[in-house]
């Protein structure tokens, strides 16, 4: 089972190397994809991830955002969008997407690495629904051998 951590453990490593600070999200969904990841889920409020895979499913235990008991915002898809764009834009950290999406009662998003989409879900069923791009990553660098010519 430990393999399975590593290969999202290096698939999160080389998309966060190959992201760009505009438009980056598709560069770590592809990442993931090639890494043989299926499915992402995050809960909101937790911070935690899950990666689905054919070989198993990988729990990322997350923060809380709140460490108390917190009256959840009503979804609101404006200002879901609007984080949206400013974190495309490159103008957010995770963190502060994170937070906005909160702020716009998402309580969960799943992005499917197959269909390249990703459903950001409120508490009474609330979605949206957002396709991102295909984009084709750097080629890995072999690693060294330690043996010199």
């Amino acid at each position: 089972m430990t393999s399975i951590i590593d290969a999202v453990t290096t698939a999160m490593a080389r998309g966060a190397a190959a992201r760009p600070v505009i438009g980056g999200f598709p560069y770590l969904a592809e990442a993931m994809r090639q890494a043989g990841i299926t499915m992402n889920y995050f809960d909101v409020p937790s911070q935690s991830m899950v990666f689905v895979t054919d070989d198993g499913v990988v729990l990322q235990p997350g923060n809380l955002l709140h460490s108390e008991p917190t009256v959840m915002p009503p979804f609101d898809e404006t200002a879901l969008i609007a984080a949206l764009r400013a974190d495309q834009q490159g103008r957010t950290t995770f963190p502060e997407f994170v937070r906005a999406t909160f702020d716009a009662g998402v309580v969960r998003y799943e992005v499917d690495l197959i269909a390249r989409t990703c459903t950001y879900l409120g508490a009474h069923g609330e979605r949206f629904v957002e396709n991102y791009a295909a984009v084709e990553l750097p080629p890995v660098e072999p690693t060294s051998t330690g043996s010199s010519r």
